[in-house]
């Protein structure tokens, strides 16, 4: 699953407290990227192997060079996708979804009010929100709807505890 729960220390009032992270999925690890970069350095050097010691050869390293170029950034920049973090404890939630590029939006309320629920027909199958009365938020909308009903139930048990 892309989202992970920590359980921190009880606090002064004997309450426990949790934080949750989540994230989109990540085909490519560290390692794969590297891979995928040295295949397709090897795949376009190939080709210049024939042309070795003749003018065609600088007329076509920069083409090699850009194409490898580009499918670096290209991987990096999908690396820089949003993830949310939420902190929840007895008398507090804060929700913080980071985005690149944009500063981060902060979402706090009392959990005691807090309702969990999944919307059809929003912009995502099986759409995940928060709210306390006064305003909704989304969470983790770059999950699978599975993974969405999934951490619904998690998250309804986890603010049941609290509110006992």
């Amino acid at each position: 699953m892309p989202y992970a729960w920590q359980d921190m220390a009880p606090e002064e009032s004997g309450a426990f407290s949790y934080r949750l992270e989540l994230w989109p999925h990540r085909s490519l690890s560290a390692r794969g990227f590297a891979w995928v970069i040295g295949l397709t350095a090897l795949g376009l050097a190939l080709p210049l192997l024939a042309v070795v010691g003749s003018t065609v050869l600088w007329g076509l390293l920069p083409f090699a060079m850009l194409v490898i170029w580009a499918l670096w950034q290209a991987i990096r920049r999908s690396y820089g996708r949003p993830h949310e973090v939420m902190w929840l404890s007895r008398d507090r939630l804060e929700l913080r979804r980071s985005d690149p590029g944009r500063q981060d939006r902060i979402w706090r309320t009392n959990p005691y009010w807090v309702r969990v629920g999944l919307r059809s027909g929003g912009p995502v199958e099986d759409y995940l929100v928060l709210t306390d009365g006064r305003r909704e938020v989304e969470l983790g909308a770059f999950l699978a709807p599975e993974e969405r009903v999934a951490l619904r139930d998690e998250l309804e048990r986890r603010l049941a505890a609290l509110r006992r």
